[in-house]
């Protein structure tokens, strides 16, 4: 379906009848009521061209765009809607539930709070508030939307399958089930419960009833283009169980191929990839690298600062809770609190303005970075402090220049596993893991990010720990002491403890249900289900594989 949507600028001024929009308004909802959204969204269509701008004629429209995977434009025919009604609650929430799908859960937020402020007792404005808030990994937060929601709606079913969600992702597969399948007794077919009860079969390793339940939900002709994708993605999951890793990897494949079509129009064009490349031949060309002085820690800030990096699914999640469980550190988890500082000095790939910074600039971006950990929760004052957001590897020049004692964990894990791992695992959708949607994608960043941070370690002159994964599962108490050692702490017993604190973690990650679980080897070598679907990517990271001591 192919419209425009005319703004008040350009449109020709037409004469209404007020008494015939509101017939046509009428026929429209008669259609909708009826369960009949295809017709109702083509008459909509008709109206909006035909000038009667209406806030629900929007939304009937953007209904249709998102069924038909075309979230952009929904996207624009809400926001024009929101232009025309901005404090229509029916538009707000579907406006925010755009940017969800979209991915843009922040911004998402605005919407739904600035709909509660107007009614604070709608149940749906909740529940879609702890979509987003599931979505930013604020599974604590979220957990209160769903909960209100329930309270002025008993049963409400997307608070219900949020919470079954959340119970999944921290490895309460018990209670997901449960709340899943009240969701479905009321809803049959409904997709993220659905999701959830496959989640809940292959923790209870029964992946042909997991690979049962996704087939019959990817016959389902209701679902959007994203929840297509998600059934794919738990359809490879129970394949993988099961050992047929070629089927596995079609069907992971499947579910990237249409999550690369639903954010090619923000993340298409010439991406982090590229930057990444850009700036490691901007240090190749020998650039005057100033190192920051020394500089003793300020009264609200940690007596130790460490910086927990690393390529996605190094095993960084493991290492970070792990070290939470020490008396003596403070965390934050999956925050970037550089952002700030990222934006006024790597705006560029050529970091000319960040080695000509002065300190009192530096100084005002500290402050403005701690004052972000403070209002993420960390209580960092005299505490080991431990920043884990393993992007943050490119920004390795802003942290030596910000702060020149901080100590680097370094994870790495054997390329192949890596990068087979990011193909397969869902993340928040950004310029980064946008890479992530094709094995050659995935392959080719890795290299760009481990060749730009083994470019830039020795120029930056960090005291650098790296931290091998499989040595950490092999032998986890021999490994955090000598961790320990580098960042100044005793080794601790309660470190071991990561699967109990993983369960009650605030923020989610990918990482995190597989973590309640204990320490597991599962991961390891996982690679060599997948060597055959892997040997077109194995030129760019067999180099790795042999430079990080890997072998064959």
């Amino acid at each position: 379906m192919k419209f425009t949507i005319k703004s008040p600028q350009t449109s020709q001024t037409i004469a209404r009848n007020p008494d015939a929009d509101r017939a046509a308004l009428q026929s429209v909802a008669q259609l909708a009521q009826a369960g009949d959204m295809e017709a109702a969204a083509l008459k909509a269509a008709q109206l909006l061209q035909g000038g009667l701008e209406h806030p629900y004629l929007m939304n009937i429209v953007s209904v249709k765009l998102e069924r038909e995977g075309n979230l952009g434009d929904a996207l624009k025919v809400l926001s024009r809607a929101r232009q025309i009604a901005p404090t229509d609650l029916g538009v707000l929430n579907a406006l925010g539930l755009i940017l969800v799908r979209l991915e843009r859960p922040v911004e998402a937020l605005e919407a739904f709070d600035t709909a509660l402020t107007l009614d604070k007792d709608l149940p749906f404005l909740h529940a879609s508030r702890g979509l987003a808030l599931q979505m930013v990994g604020r599974l604590d937060w979220a957990e209160t939307a769903h909960r209100r929601a329930l309270e002025l709606w008993p049963d409400h079913p997307i608070a219900l399958a949020g919470l079954a969600s959340i119970a999944s992702q921290k490895g309460d597969h018990t209670t997901a089930r449960e709340l899943a399948e009240k969701v479905l007794a009321q809803h049959p077919g409904y997709a993220d419960a659905e999701l959830t009860l496959a989640k809940a079969d292959l923790a209870a390793k029964d992946a042909p009833a997991a690979e049962a339940r996704m087939r019959r939900q990817l016959a389902d002709p209701r679902l959007t283009p994203l929840e297509v994708a998600n059934a794919q993605s738990a359809l490879g999951d129970a394949l993988d169980a099961q050992g047929h890793a070629p089927e596995a990897f079609a069907a992971y494949e499947a579910c990237n191929t249409a999550l690369k079509s639903l954010y090619a129009p923000r993340f298409g064009g010439d991406g982090a990839r590229a930057f990444t490349q850009a700036m490691t031949r901007w240090f190749a060309q020998g650039p005057t690298w100033t190192k920051t002085p020394a500089r003793a820690p300020r009264a609200n800030e940690p007596r130790r600062h460490v910086f927990l990096l690393g390529f996605p699914r190094s095993g960084t999640t493991l290492l970070e809770v792990a070290l939470a469980g020490h008396p003596d550190v403070a965390t934050l988890e999956e925050q970037d609190a550089l952002a700030p500082a990222a934006r006024v000095f790597m705006a560029s790939p050529a970091l000319d303005r960040l080695t000509q910074a002065s300190e009192r600039e530096l100084e005002d971006l500290r402050h403005t970075y701690f004052d972000l950990c403070l209002q993420a929760g960390a209580e960092v004052a005299g505490k080991v402090f431990l920043d884990r957001f393993p992007m943050n590897t490119l920004k390795l020049p802003l942290i030596a220049r910000l702060f020149p004692d901080a100590v680097i964990l370094f994870a790495e894990r054997d390329p192949r596993d890596v990068v087979l791992s990011c193909f397969r695992r869902r993340f928040a959708m950004s310029a980064p893991m946008y890479e992530f949607l094709t094995l050659e994608g995935a392959a080719r960043f890795y290299d760009a990010v481990m060749g730009f941070a083994h470019k830039v370690r020795p120029v930056l002159g960090q005291s650098i720990h790296t931290v091998r994964h499989e040595a950490l599962v092999a032998d986890f108490e021999g490994e955090m002491r000598k961790i320990c050692d580098a960042i100044g702490l005793e080794f601790t017993a309660e470190m071991a403890d990561f699967g109990t604190r993983t369960a009650t973690r605030a923020i989610a990650t990918p990482s995190t249900a597989q973590l309640t679980g204990g320490l597991s080897s599962e991961g390891v070598g996982a690679w060599r289900r997948y060597e055959d679907q892997l040997k077109p990517v194995l030129p760019l990271l067999t180099p790795w594989v042999e430079r990080l001591g890997y072998g064959a």
